[in-house]
């Protein structure tokens, strides 16, 4: 059960980058594009240009970098775990070799 809800939150992580990335950053992208080929000109849009790439497009992308790496922090968590839940398996499997040895014998 707790593995399905990290997965779950590790799936929401990745919806919420695919948001940050397609309906801010992608679009922030084009309008600056847009700017930048001519649909707006002089100090107003330049200043607009300027804020945005400067400002607002980084800024997203910092977002965009904090949530991949609480993905990969996530990730190695689990990673972490699964190799501890491994070694106390094989523990347990030895003691158990063990005692049907002591048992059996």
């Amino acid at each position: 059960m707790a593995r399905r809800v990290v997965e779950g939150v590790l799936s929401q992580l990745t919806s919420q980058l695919n948001i940050v990335q397609e309906m801010a950053l992608a679009p922030m992208r084009a309008m600056v594009q847009a700017v930048v080929g001519g649909i707006w000109v002089g100090e107003g849009a330049n200043a607009f240009v300027e804020e945005v790439s400067s400002l607002m497009i980084p800024g997203v992308g910092r977002v965009a970098e904090h949530i991949q790496i609480m993905q990969k922090n996530i990730q190695h968590a689990v990673d972490v775990i699964d190799r501890a839940d491994e070694q106390v398996q094989a523990k347990i499997n030895g003691l158990a070799d063990l005692f049907g040895s002591i048992y059996s014998g």
